[in-house]
């Protein structure tokens, strides 16, 4: 029975695809984005996360710890430490639940009840379910086997995807998804290096073998101030997207800083602390530079609405092609 490593299967997503979608997360990614709002997904493997504001500070995670005994200090072990097996005993023992363990061992029909559980939501929304990440690649067995089991009950099957993959495992699980979501960071090879820690020369490759193959593609685009936030890097994405047949839209994504305390909690460094999301003008900026290659984009309502706006009026029209107009 195919099995898979999932930290978080979350209901009612409603910006993972169209519709009300259940989205299911699975563990691993091979990129290091600075802004990622999920880093208990990068890992491959099981972490423990520790949520300060629950503990309780009595020590039975150190006392119920094999290796507690040889940890300096006293009271609760730290989040990460030298030696740690991932055996589970501090969670076990911790009395307020302050201690948790991520990413669990699933099979397919376990993730399926939980999916089905909601399938009056997806046919009333037009929704379904979302295979996620991480990089949901990195599990490709697990990822088709999810996919084959979501299409043999009609559920509505999308992939949200950063490319990261062999183009077969990619076309077989795309030939399983009605939508793939594909993450683009830069379109700069040394840019993406700076920004993921990776070279982006498989990814873009992968998206045009995915153009050939599939007629539904989304590409989604973070928007981060500080580090992708600019004007040249948008237009080589957008002039890049513009020679795709099959995208069907682009999803311009602001930061949001909702998921700084995971940092903490993992024991990381947050690399982001004290970013702000882009303005409304910034994000409307990025959309107008999509937009002008010809590209069905959306984005948040209040830089779509300064977008809008800003259209010439039908009386203005487009000028009478003097060089003033141009």
């Amino acid at each position: 029975m195919r099995s898979g490593r999932v930290f978080n299967i979350q209901k009612y997503s409603i910006h993972d695809g169209p519709g009300i979608r259940t989205t299911v997360f699975l563990k691993g990614c091979p990129l290091s984005c600075a802004w990622c709002h999920n880093p208990e997904g990068i890992a491959p493997e099981r972490e423990i996360i520790v949520a300060d504001h629950r503990c309780a500070g009595c020590g039975e995670c150190r006392t119920a710890c094999p290796l507690g005994g040889s940890q300096a200090g006293e009271g609760p072990l730290p989040v990460r430490r030298d030696g740690c097996t991932l055996c589970g005993a501090c969670v076990n023992a911790c009395p307020s639940g302050a201690r948790q363990m991520i990413g669990r061992v699933m099979t397919v029909p376990e993730v399926m009840e939980e999916i089905l559980e909601d399938r009056i939501f997806y046919e009333e929304s037009g929704g379904g379910a979302t295979i996620s990440g991480g990089e949901p690649l990195m599990q490709p067995d697990f990822l088709e086997a999810l996919l084959a089991a979501c299409r043999a009950e009609g559920i509505h099957t999308a992939i949200d995807t950063a490319g990261c993959g062999s183009p077969e495992r990619l076309r077989a699980a795309a030939e399983l998804a009605d939508l793939v979501l594909y993450d683009l960071k830069a379109l700069d090879e040394e840019r993406h290096r700076q920004l993921t820690g990776a070279s982006n020369r498989s990814i873009l490759e992968n998206l045009q073998m995915l153009d050939r193959v599939h007629g539904n593609i989304w590409i989604r685009v973070p928007v981060v101030p500080g580090f992708n936030a600019d004007l040249d890097l948008w237009r080589g994405l957008a002039a890049f997207a513009a020679t795709l047949r099959h995208v069907t839209r682009v999803d311009l994504l602001p930061f949001h800083p909702a998921g700084a305390h995971k940092y903490a909690r993992l024991g990381r460094a947050n690399l982001v602390g004290g970013i702000e999301p882009p303005t409304a003008e910034t994000m409307a900026a990025a959309v107008r530079i999509f937009a002008e290659r010809g590209l069905p984009v959306k984005t948040s309502g209040k830089a779509r609405e300064l977008v809008e706006s800003r259209k010439p009026s039908a009386q203005e029209g487009a000028g009478c092609g003097c060089p003033e107009d141009r």
